[in-house]
Parts: C-alpha cells; sequence; structure tokens
C-alpha cells in the first residue's frame, strides 16, 4: 500500500495564493500606516507652529460673586498684538462670564492679572483660545 499525500510538497510549485495575499497585505497596511504617520506629524507641526500667539491661565482668585481674578501668561512674537478669550462657569457648568483680554506690548512674554467680570458667582476659568488680532476665529 501506498501513502496518500495531503497537500503539494513544499516549494515546488511557489507561493500559494494565501501567501501572496498576505504579501500585498502587509505591503498595503506598511504604506497606510507610513502615510496616516505623516499626516498626523503635518497637522501637529502646522498646529504647533501656526500659532503666533498662546497663552496659561497659572491660577485664579474669585474675588466677589461678579468678579475673577486670573493670573495668565501670554507668550506672542514681539510685534504681534494677541487677543486671548477666558470664559468662567459656575457650580452647574453654566457659563457665568467670557471676555476678550488684548495683549499688544512689545515683549514676547507677558505675565499679567486680568479681571474677568460674571454674572453669578463663578467656580471655574478656562482658557477658550488665543489668537493674533486681526486673525480669524480658526485658532
Amino acid at each position: 500500500m501506498s501513502a496518500v499525500r495531503q497537500g503539494l510538497p513544499e516549494g515546488r510549485y511557489g507561493r500559494s495564493a494565501d501567501e501572496r495575499a498576505d504579501r500585498k497585505l502587509k505591503i498595503v497596511g506598511s504604506v497606510l500606516g507610513v502615510g496616516l504617520l505623516g499626516l498626523v506629524g503635518w497637522i501637529g507641526w502646522d498646529y504647533v507652529g501656526g500659532q503666533t500667539v498662546s497663552a496659561e491661565v497659572i491660577k485664579f482668585e474669585v474675588a466677589s460673586d461678579t468678579e475673577v481674578q486670573v493670573h495668565l501668561e501670554v507668550r506672542k512674537e514681539a510685534g504681534v498684538t494677541g487677543v486671548c478669550t477666558l470664559r468662567s462657569q459656575d457650580r452647574g457648568h453654566d457659563e457665568v462670564g467670557r471676555a476678550d483680554f488684548t495683549f499688544d506690548q512689545k515683549s514676547g512674554r507677558i505675565d499679567e492679572i486680568v479681571v474677568l467680570r460674571t454674572k453669578a458667582r463663578a467656580t471655574s476659568v478656562e482658557l477658550v483660545g488665543c489668537q493674533a488680532a486681526g486673525a480669524g476665529a480658526g485658532r
């Protein structure tokens, strides 16, 4: 009696269709992965490099039911006028104050305390964003 073979002898007839498909999927996946990584890097570079004005809330103090004092650190290019928007919320997360503050000093780093007026007692302050004066609302 003779033994019955279950498949083709290995290496005799080249790659199988599954192996060729696996290789194509690996190549396509690698190309898409590199493309996605490049896109994310480009978006990040554009976002960071495109901002001429940025700021950070250092601390804030609720002075009264209608006023919050906010210690703000603004970084900008020396000749640029910056506009930063702050908003405050109450305990129920309702907005109780919002204002734009303009920084036209010649220095590139400004450390200033601004007063945000509110219509009720605030419990938090948020920096909505900053942009160069005259720039669109995109940033």
